[in-house]
This record gives C-alpha cells, structure tokens and sequence, in this order.
C-alpha cells in the first residue's frame, strides 16, 4: 500500500506566521500588484465559460491572488528586505528628480490601461522587462495626447498626399507616412551635450525640428500615435529609431506598392523596403531619421530592445 507523506501543518502555519501584522499587509498589497496583470494574462488568455456574474474570473482571480499570496509569504523575509531596499531607491530617485514613486506609478498605471486593452497582454510586461535606455523619460515625452503635436501631425496629412484615393483601408498608414515626410524633410541632428543625455519632449522638437536619434524618434512616435498609427521604438548600439506596425505579410505587399509607386516612387525606386516580423507575424517598417523614404535602410541591424505604444 502506497504511503503518502505527512504534512506537517504546525510548522507549515509557523512559516507563514509573521512577526508583525504590517509584514502580512505589505505582503497582501504586494500581491495584488502582482496578481493583477497576471490575472489580465489569464482572462486574455483562458476561454470564458460564460458563467453567471463572470464567476469563472472571480476564482481565478482569488486562486491567483493566494498562489501569490502564499509563495511570497513563504519567501517574506527576502521580499520584505527586498521591498526596504527598493523603497529607498525610489525615495532617493524621488529626491534627485530621477526615477521615484510617482514614475513607477505611472509606469504601472499605463502597464495595466495597455495590457487591458491588447490581445497579447504577455507582450506588454515582456517590453516592459527588455532593456531601453531612459525608458520612463522617453515615455513621458511622447506626448501623443498634446495639443501641439496632434495639430502638427494633421497639419501634415493636409500637406502630404491628400489627395491620394482607393486606399482606404490604408488611410491610416499612409497619413502616418505624411507624417514621416513631413518630420524627416525637416530634421536637423543636433548631438546631446557632452555631460549626458538630454531628453527634448515631442512638443519642445517641434520648435525647431532639431535633436539627436531619442529626440527624432520621439517626435514621430508621438505624431504618429497622435493620428492613430501604433508606433514603437528600438533601441540598438548607442542608436534608436522609430518603426511602424504596417500589419500581416499581406498588408505589406499593399504597402511597398504604395511606397514605390504612389506616395515615394522617386526616393525607393530600385530600392528595397527595411523591416522586422515580430514573433506573431506583424510586420514593422523603419522609419528612422536617415531613411528618405518608409523602410529605408537600417544604420543597425541587431534588436537590442524594444518599446512598443499601443
């Protein structure tokens, strides 16, 4: 007969017994911010079984919620000195006017109003975990929602092919390439000062359409979200540009005809298009400051990370 072992609950309530009730409150907020994007994985992820009230999420959430609970309270020593410590780095990021408490609540803030509203909600905590240089700046200066720049970018699609017709489930795409001809027609590259980066906003390079690589793809991928467009950019070796989701392999095939006969035939004729596939098939098109025309050629190859607006 198969014996199964004995569990000893005494010593396993003992492990999670803490030594003050604010250890079991920090634990229970920590796990709520914890549970709560995994749980937006799952409810993406999992098939609804149409439950009344939607209780089939509700014990999902509460079984993850005590997973999560449990682990970490198993672990609360590490994670209390964890958070301490993490806890000083943000007061000190919070004093100097570097990284503190309220960039990382934004930052969390605008995980979980993304990933709510995507189908691959998964992708969105994997950008937020790649490497980017300045990634909480540069996301505070693409200022989509600012007057300034939303008036510029239709200003734009005003100025460049307006008048083109029969492309209308490409009307998007193509006022976002205004978009790019308008901003690379006119931008001059200015390095950052010797003693560090300097991070303009999207409205402030508009005053002069000046800046270095952040500071250009700043600026389109604030005009271009500001129409519409899904832009994101990628961080190589000291360089950083901005693309543009174009969509599958077909929408491609629509869009390097329209690149090399209708609204760029002069700037790519006898040229190839430059883009990336991500790993759900989506096609991504430079637009970097060097290119003259959509999918110009890359100044780096490699991917060393990526930033993706939604």
């Amino acid at each position: 007969m198969m014996k199964f072992p004995k569990i000893d609950f005494p010593r396993l309530k003992s492990k999670l017994q803490v030594k003050s009730p604010w250890d079991r409150i920090i634990i229970m907020l920590l796990s709520l911010l914890i549970t709560i994007p995994i749980f937006i994985i799952l409810h993406q992820n999992l098939i609804d079984l149409e439950w009344a009230f939607n209780l089939d999420r509700v014990f999902i959430f509460i079984f993850v919620f005590a997973a999560v609970f449990f682990l970490l309270m198993l672990l609360r020593t590490i994670i209390i000195l964890c958070i301490a410590i993490y806890l000083l780095v943000l007061f000190y990021g919070s004093v100097i006017g570097n990284y503190g408490f309220s960039e990382i609540s934004e930052d969390y803030n605008s995980m979980i109003y993304t990933m709510s509203d995507n189908p691959y909600p998964q992708d969105i905590v994997v950008a937020k975990l790649l490497p980017f240089p300045n990634k909480s700046k540069i996301i505070s200066a693409i200022e989509y929602q600012n007057p300034k720049v939303r008036n510029f970018a239709i200003m734009a699609t005003s100025k460049h092919f307006k008048k083109i017709k029969g492309y209308s489930d490409y009307r998007t795409i193509i006022q976002c390439f205004a978009v790019f001809k308008e901003i690379n027609s006119r931008w001059n590259y200015v390095n950052d000062p010797k003693d560090g980066d300097y991070i303009a906003t999207a409205s402030e390079s508009l005053e002069y359409f000046s800046g270095d690589c952040d500071d250009h793809s700043i600026l389109m991928a604030a005009a271009i979200r500001s129409i519409g467009g899904t832009p994101r950019l990628i961080h190589t070796k000291g360089h950083i540009y901005p693309e543009i989701l174009i969509g599958s392999s077909l929408d491609l095939e629509k869009v390097n005809y329209l690149i090399k006969n209708v609204l760029f035939p002069r700037e790519s004729y006898g040229k190839k298009l430059h883009y990336h596939i991500d790993e759900r098939g989506q096609v991504w098109m430079n637009l970097d400051y060097t290119a003259t025309y959509p999918g110009g050629p890359f100044m780096y190859e490699e991917i060393l990370g990526a930033l993706t607006l939604n």
